[in-house]
């Protein structure tokens, strides 16, 4: 059985990963309509993955006795600056859930609530994973600058798919 306070928690993580999706949704629909299929491939994939992060938060809550509330969820941007501009709001992002996520295990902690503060630690792996493999993203934009996005459009899956592979985007 959940106590309140990890329930009330995991129901804001519940909203949080609902938006992450939203949000990587937008980004694909502007790199889409902007001439970057591949990159819009990358955030529809990190779209469909916040979206199973969500769901496995609902039926983590239910399953634990709790009550998942489906959020509606504020409307994401949808116009961006830029590819480079886009990937630092990814990375930006990426940290706000990670923070978010080391709160819920700050409040298993307090509540010594051990079954959940082992089940969140895939989480806290995986925004690990995720905020790497952005950095890796900027990093590469660094390194092609904005005159050969091209390439990097064409390549981008790759990346991703080498993550999936080694297990690191899930």
């Amino acid at each position: 059985m959940l106590k309140d306070k990890i329930e009330k928690i995991l129901n804001r993580q519940v909203e949080r990963e609902g938006y992450s999706s939203l949000l990587y949704l937008s980004m694909a629909s502007w790199a889409e309509t902007s001439g970057y299929p591949g990159i819009a491939d990358w955030l529809y994939a990190q779209s469909n993955e916040e979206l199973d992060h969500m769901l496995q938060f609902i039926h983590y809550i239910n399953d634990r006795g709790g009550k998942a509330v489906i959020p509606g969820l504020e409307t994401p941007p949808n116009e961006f600056e830029g590819i480079r501009p886009l990937f630092e709001a990814v990375l930006k992002h990426e940290q706000f859930i990670s923070a978010s996520i080391n709160e819920i295990v700050t409040a298993c902690i307090e509540e010594q609530d051990h079954t959940t503060n082992n089940w969140i630690q895939k989480f806290v792996s995986e925004q690990i994973e995720e905020e790497s493999n952005v950095q890796e993203i900027l990093d590469k934009l660094s390194l092609v600058g904005s005159q050969n996005l091209y390439m990097f459009d064409r390549d981008i899956m790759d990346m991703r798919n080498k993550g999936e592979s080694t297990g690191i985007a899930e």
